[in-house]
């Protein structure tokens, strides 16, 4: 597939391969391809008919054959009647299979995007992330009926030229006059169309971009009084977003004015050509009035044909970006086999960048989970917390080293376990839980869909969850947006409990009780002290208090391992965690230490 790489690095693909990704697209409905050209070809042949048969009811009443007037009008009715009902199935056809092509390429862009490498979704930002799967596809899904009325306009055009064929060959080249003027419209036009298209829908993702930053970064906005200065800023990309949408608009203008001269010029040189015909004797006044007619009823399909190539290319142009992003070629599978008994965890020498031109984060860190423990993993801001967590989780792959799981049967390089297959050896719960809308079961649930109301109990009950047997529909409960509210430690309790009722041997929890606030953090610490307990356990750290219950300690430094022990180990070491130690108690554990604050 030919693409183009953006300044955002996510790739838009050229015309040539978005029309070859469409036509896959297509033929995994081939019914609905058959069927909307069948009845798009019926509704051009009987369109046709009705012209040529008024033509030849003009010629019955100049000859006087009235006998044949009656079988003509109920022949023409028929066929107008007919005409109007393919047309109708030819347009819900098309539209049936272009809703059905849009919601198979929603489904494989969302799924291409969930898998991108998390440094491309950085580098691209998360305006143009989101503008791929919402707005981008917005734009073609609204598109869509259009698109069925052009494929119908083009099937009349085409029946109707062969149809100009069958009267006179001269009538014919008449009609032709109308496409050099076509020609030198569309010439003028689609050049600067397609940039311009480009160039809207390019302005359309920085807006997003520069709005999403700013409701998700309303906190830091108001705490440096920064609002002026980020409303300029929405205000600079919404008005080049609005001068790249006029600049498109003009050239729809344009190409509307060029089509009106293109009718006024083929209806002329139809009547003339016919008009000089007639005189000489060889064709007669019907046929001449039947390709009046025929070129008449062609306005409104060149109409929607011309004057939709604003519309279709604007879906082009949205399309190509979808099309970038779901045709990107999908990590080879590798099949791994599920966990045998107890797993460790193991750092080799991890190092990690986050791009070219970007130092590395880690440097060389090598970590040993045993099996069934848990390693508490604290540092300052920076330290590199974050991402080590991240790479054990198999959500980053490291630049350089290995993170591995090991269990009876021997080591498992985490970056050879699949999506699929991650929740077998993993599960992993970050600082800000979502919940998804629908009832607490269903959220539930997503972890393990075979799970019966006894286990999600038994789950909510192991994560002291208790508030969830007192809400009013109890697992029938509606929850997430427009549903019963939950407060950050509920939310976290949640996830909590996804995580058992997946029951991997693994667990990593990155800064899973930093949000609770500290009214909530001993009940959260509790929580997870329950879930991680028999299960190996990476827990990066937030409170020291967490800390403190497990196992080992692991101080990052510079991404470096700085020191590694016991709690009272390293309190006798009188280094980095005994400061830290220090800091924590003489602030009375604070709900924000010095250990606590997010990488990012």
């Amino acid at each position: 597939m030919t693409t183009a790489m953006t300044a955002t690095a996510l790739p838009v693909a050229s015309g040539r391969a978005t029309l070859a990704h469409l036509a896959r697209t297509a033929r995994r409905h081939p019914r609905d391809c058959a069927a909307a050209l069948g009845w798009t070809v019926a509704a051009g042949v009987c369109g046709v008919l009705v012209p040529l048969l008024l033509g030849r009811l003009v010629d019955a009443v100049r000859d006087g054959r009235h006998a044949d007037l009656a079988g003509l009008l109920v022949l023409t009715a028929l066929a107008a009647l007919v005409g109007a009902g393919c047309t109708a199935a030819a347009q819900r056809a098309t539209v049936v299979l272009g809703a059905r092509i849009a919601a198979l390429l929603r489904e494989d862009v969302v799924a291409r995007v969930l898998a991108l490498d998390p440094r491309t979704a950085e580098a691209a930002g998360g305006g143009e992330v989101t503008s791929r799967v919402t707005e981008d596809m917005e734009n073609f899904t609204t598109a869509v009926p259009l698109l069925a009325e052009v494929v119908t306009a083009g099937g009349t055009v085409a029946v109707s030229l062969a149809a100009f064929g069958s009267l006179d060959w001269r009538l014919a080249l008449a009609f032709l006059t109308v496409v050099p003027v076509y020609v030198l419209g569309l010439h003028a036009h689609l050049p600067r169309a397609a940039r311009r298209y480009a160039e809207e829908r390019a302005a359309a993702a920085e807006r997003g971009r520069v709005v999403l930053e700013s409701l998700h970064g309303a906190r830091t906005v108001d705490a440096y009084d920064m609002a002026a200065l980020q409303t300029g800023r929405v205000d600079a990309a919404s008005g080049r977003a609005l001068t790249a949408g006029l600049r498109a608009t003009w050239l729809s203008l344009w190409l509307a004015k060029s089509m009106n001269a293109a009718e006024a010029v083929g209806l002329c040189a139809i009547l003339l050509t016919g008009s000089l015909l007639v005189d000489g004797g060889e064709v007669t006044v019907g046929a001449v009035a039947a390709a009046g007619l025929l070129f008449h009823r062609l306005f409104d399909p060149l109409g929607t044909l011309l004057t939709s190539f604003d519309q279709v290319q604007r879906a082009g142009a949205a399309l190509a970006r979808i099309v970038g992003v779901a045709a990107l070629p999908a990590p080879a599978p590798v099949p791994v086999r599920r966990p045998s008994g107890p797993v460790a965890v193991e750092a080799r020498g991890l190092r990690f960048s986050y791009g070219p031109g970007h130092g590395d984060v880690l440097h060389g860190v090598d970590l040993v989970v045993p099996p069934g423990t848990s390693l508490a993993v604290v540092g300052a801001s920076g330290a590199g917390k974050t991402t080590l967590a991240h790479l054990v989780a198999g959500l980053l792959a490291p630049s350089r080293g290995r993170a591995v799981f090991t269990d009876r049967v021997g080591p498992v390089d985490v970056r050879e376990v699949g999506d699929e297959d991650r929740p077998a050896w993993t599960g992993v719960i970050a600082q800000e839980p979502h919940v998804f809308t629908g009832t607490l079961r269903d959220d539930l649930t997503l972890a393990a869909p075979g799970a019966d109301d006894a286990a999600v109990h038994a789950a909510l009950d192991a994560v002291g969850a208790r508030w969830a047997a007192a809400l009013p529909d109890g697992l029938d409960t509606r929850i997430g947006v427009g549903g019963h509210p939950l407060d950050a430690a509920q939310a976290q309790q949640l996830a909590l409990a996804r995580i058992a009722l997946a029951d991997p041997p693994v667990v990593v929890l990155d800064e899973a009780t930093a949000e609770a606030g500290s009214a909530h953090a001993r009940v959260l610490e509790d929580a997870a002290h329950a879930l991680v307990r028999g299960r190996t356990a990476l827990v990066v750290a937030h409170r020291l208090s967490q800390a403190r219950r497990c196992d080992r300690i692991a101080v990052l430094a510079d991404g470096r391992v700085a020191e590694l022990g016991t709690h009272t180990g390293l309190l006798a070491l009188r280094g980095r965690y005994a400061a830290l130690w220090s800091a924590w108690t003489e602030h009375g554990a604070p709900e924000r230490g010095p250990v606590g604050a997010s990488e990012g």
